[in-house]
């Protein structure tokens, strides 16, 4: 997303409304709003080739948990997240959630508040040099679920647990009553991606369109 001209910048916020516009105006770093920009018309562009709709029909609404839904459409459920350069977004015909993040430093010992007994003890248990990268497939795996989930932070972190094992990931709910289904994306080395779906049929690739790609579809609508 880097290098974006401010014309395209400047287009790009035309595909959105007023509030939308005003919201992204707000943030103080432009790679920030860039960011944001960037997820509105991914989600915008999405809806239209998957619909066949124009882009002045998309209207977004949020449930009581915050969770953003594209009214007017009950079987269509989708997902956005992002973290360093990449914006990615998950559709289906069931709920989804879709997380990203960059793999860098971190106080490992966040994994104590915030994961299960069971993901602490296997994450403490692997090789130091194993350790931060076993953490972000944990973390991106949980964000995935509580996103699909819909609850958001309503639903305890430490309330169910995953475990990867010989690259299969094992889920386990006590509470849980619905059906989850897991995949992990190697989209960049540097990052790790996972997405959470009802549904158990997985695209095995994801597809990756440039910021200038995606504007040039919604001028096309």
């Amino acid at each position: 997303m880097n290098g974006v001209k401010k014309e395209l910048y400047e287009k790009a916020l035309g595909f959105l409304p007023k509030e939308k516009k005003d919201k992204i105006k707000r943030f103080i770093k432009y790679e920030d709003a860039l960011m944001s920009l960037t997820a509105e018309i991914l989600i915008r562009a999405v809806v239209c080739s998957k619909l066949g709709i124009k882009n002045e029909s998309v209207k977004f609404n949020r449930t009581t948990y915050g969770k953003p839904y594209l009214e007017g459409y009950d079987d269509f459920h989708f997902n956005l997240s992002h973290s360093g350069s990449w914006v990615v977004c998950a559709v289906s015909s069931k709920p989804v959630g879709i997380d990203i993040e960059k793999i860098r430093e971190v106080d490992l010992d966040i994994a104590k508040r915030f994961f299960s007994k069971e993901e602490a003890s296997d994450l403490f248990a692997k090789e130091d040099n194993e350790k931060t990268e076993y953490f972000f497939e944990l973390w991106t795996l949980k964000e995935s679920y509580i996103k699909a989930d819909g609850r958001g932070l309503s639903l305890p972190l430490n309330s169910f647990f995953f475990r990867i094992e010989n690259d299969n990931v094992i889920f386990v709910s006590e509470s849980e009553k619905k059906k989850f289904f897991f995949k992990r994306y190697d989209i960049d080395k540097g990052y790790k991606l996972a997405v959470c779906s009802m549904e158990s049929h997985f695209p095995e690739d994801v597809e990756i369109k440039s910021f200038e790609e995606v504007c040039k579809f919604l001028c096309e609508r």
